[in-house]
């Protein structure tokens, strides 16, 4: 017996047939689903020769980070084109096209317990060989060599303590050995356990040079052990990944692996006594405009004044961090301002970058000569380094860190001044 449908119904069935939209094809989805996952494709491929890539592995640690997450994306994916092709199914093949409402159940017991029961096996698989791996991570027995890193706004420190047996990093110096300190680029031996013992002067910062291992935190008041070691002979790239203030983007790290002979030659040449510029150069001027200018903070070892007394900087007294980079062998490096510009010009660190490994440790000590010094970046940091890094969001506003500033202030050096600087710092290696 057919039921009456009264007006009042027809009339509401009508109006619900003609305001809603019109469902899209199965077709139109599908081709908006293959465009999507083309797109992500080629966004993907894009980055595949990115400096900090972490599908790159090129050292132990990364390498076996590497062989973890592997197999868990490959699971993930797998999953992923099941859920969404499940649910695509779905939406196509029991889309409203006016049928009535299908019967509702109250459950599938053996369904549920299925669908219970992968997922956990799914993430036990995962869990195990995970845990596994990280405990392996923070093993930090039998290093070669020992480093501490210090992060600060918005700069590494890297302090290269002497061991018990008067060895950096397991070499002997040929002279004196003593405690070498320096900052943008920590250089490593290659094949060497190394590691790092890092802690932070102000807020979190967090160490990640992907292509040699993940990310470890760097938290004030603690110290966090984490393990480098490089395969080959190069430049591995680095940034800080975690947010600490205005020039985070800038705050970047370059660790340099040097095979045995040339770690030790890099060794040797940082511990090399201070020779004074020539008299009456260009460059002995600028010695004196560094005394007078950038001593308060900045450090050379075996810099004397006048008296023949050591010129000993004093951060505390005018840098919020209390600390300031050392500025010894400065042209050592091919990065300043917490490697956030080269000091090489482009032709010049494409050279060193590009280097093969069998000659890159020749490249990379031979340091940044005249020919190659990028004047245009490192002058326009001297004539105002807070507009080329930027360090406060209102620069006079001093009063939440006692008149002490985050970074370098401006220093309204003169064309001359900054002329003479920069001659005597091209001598720094």
């Amino acid at each position: 017996m057919s039921r009456q449908v009264t007006q009042p119904e027809k009339v509401r069935t009508d109006l619900i047939q003609t305001e809603l939209p019109t469902p899209r094809s199965g077709g139109s989805r599908l081709r908006t689903a293959a465009f999507g996952l083309g797109a992500t494709a080629l966004l993907a491929s894009c980055a595949s020769d990115a400096p900090q890539d972490t599908w790159a592995p090129e050292g132990k640690y990364a390498q076996d980070i590497h062989n973890l997450q592997w197999p868990i994306f490959m699971i993930a994916g797998i999953v992923g084109v099941i859920v969404f092709g499940v649910v695509l199914f779905v939406v196509i093949k029991f889309k409203d096209r006016g049928q009535p409402i299908p019967e509702q159940g109250h459950g599938n017991a053996l369904i549920e317990y299925v669908f219970i029961a992968i997922p956990a096996l799914l993430l036990a698989g995962i869990a195990v060989p995970t845990v596994a791996e990280v405990i392996s991570l923070n093993d930090t027995d039998n290093a070669d060599c020992v480093i501490n890193v210090t992060g600060q706004q918005w700069w590494w420190e890297y302090d290269y303590p002497v061991d018990a047996s008067n060895n950096i990093c397991g070499f002997a110096p040929t002279g004196d050995a003593a405690p070498i300190v320096t900052s943008g680029q920590m250089v490593i031996p290659v094949g060497a356990k190394v590691v790092i013992r890092g802690t932070s002067r102000d807020v979190i910062h967090s160490f990640w040079v992907p292509k040699l291992n993940g990310k470890r935190d760097m938290v004030p008041g603690r110290v966090h052990t984490w393990n480098f070691e490089a395969e080959q002979p190069g430049i591995y790239a680095g940034q800080c990944a975690e947010f600490c203030g205005l020039s985070h983007a800038n705050m970047r790290m370059e660790i340099v692996a040097l095979d045995d002979a040339d770690f030790q030659a890099w060794i040797d040449n940082q511990l090399e006594p201070y020779q004074s510029p020539e008299a009456g150069t260009l460059a002995a001027t600028g010695e004196q405009t560094f005394i007078s200018q950038c001593s308060r903070c900045h450090q050379i070892d075996g810099l004397t004044n006048a008296d023949g007394e050591l010129v000993v900087a004093s951060p505390e007294q005018f840098v919020w961090s209390g600390a300031a980079p050392n500025l010894t062998n400065l042209m050592t490096r091919n990065t300043f301002a917490g490697a956030s510009w080269d000091l090489l010009t482009e032709d010049c660190r494409a050279d060193v970058w590009e280097a093969p490994p069998a000659e890159f440790g020749a490249k990379y000590l031979e340091g940044v000569t005249k020919s190659c010094l990028n004047e245009i970046d490192l002058k326009e940091w001297l004539r105002n380094a807070p507009a080329k890094k930027p360090m406060y969001t209102d620069p006079e506003s001093l009063a939440d860190t006692d008149g002490k500033t985050r970074g370098m202030p401006y220093l309204a050096l003169s064309e001359d001044q900054i002329n003479e600087l920069v001659a005597y710092l091209i001598e720094r290696k």
